[in-house]
């Protein structure tokens, strides 16, 4: 199992960069998918999720508005739209992929990615 992150690096603020998990060795359609982050000396948190289809999303208040996810199912692929980034964004990115079909708060993913690096200078 892999999900494997990448379009992370240094924007300024208010600028855009659109974030990708390749996910290889399950059935990527039948997982809900998150992104999450974690700053230096924070815990980690959810940014956003989506469902198997497409058709559910989360958003805390902290991003709703500027983030967006979307997945593609043909190519096992998640996405995050990042706009009008702040530098409170700061933080590795993470996907990771629910034993489910369906994101909810008590749900603990199962797979993990290694993380990607967002930067955002003020």
């Amino acid at each position: 199992v892999q999900l494997v992150e990448s379009g992370g690096g240094l924007v300024q603020a208010g600028g855009s960069l659109r974030l990708s998990c390749a996910a290889s060795g399950f059935r990527f359609d039948d997982y809900a998918i998150g992104w999450f982050r974690q700053a230096p000396g924070k815990e980690r948190e959810v940014v956003t999720a989506i469902s198997w289809s497409g058709s559910s999303t989360y958003y805390p208040d902290s991003v709703k508005g500027r983030f967006t996810i979307s997945r593609d199912n043909a190519k096992n692929t998640v996405y995050l739209q990042m706009n009008s980034l702040k530098p409170e964004d700061t933080a590795v990115y993470y996907c990771a992929a629910y034993s489910g079909k369906y994101y909810t708060a008590r749900d603990y993913p199962r797979y993990w990615g290694q993380g990607t690096q967002v930067t955002v200078s003020s």
